[in-house]
C-alpha cells in the first residue's frame, strides 16, 4: 500500500479517533479506507441513476395516461 500524509480537522481527528477506541476499526487507516471504498461504490451508484435517467430522458416522453403505462409495465413484466 502506499503510504501517505494527511491532516484532518479537529473535529474529524476526534471522530476517527472514537471509532477506533470503540473498536470499530483497528486503526485510522482502516476506517479512512473504509470511508473511501463506501464514497466509490456510493459513487459508482449515482453514476448508474444517472447513466438511467439520461437514457430515459433520451427515450423522449409519452402522451399515454398513468393507467396506460402501468398496464404496459405489467404487461412487460409477466411477459
Amino acid at each position: 500500500m502506499t503510504r501517505q500524509s494527511i491532516t484532518f480537522s479537529k473535529p474529524n481527528d476526534e471522530w476517527l479517533k472514537t471509532q477506533v477506541e470503540s473498536e470499530e476499526y483497528s486503526s485510522k487507516s482502516e476506517l479512512v479506507n473504509d470511508l473511501i471504498r463506501q464514497a466509490r461504490k456510493q459513487h459508482a451508484q449515482i453514476d448508474w441513476i444517472r447513466a438511467k435517467l439520461e437514457k430515459s430522458e433520451r427515450s423522449g416522453f409519452t402522451s399515454d395516461t398513468k393507467e396506460q403505462i402501468l398496464i404496459q409495465s405489467k404487461s412487460l413484466l409477466n411477459g
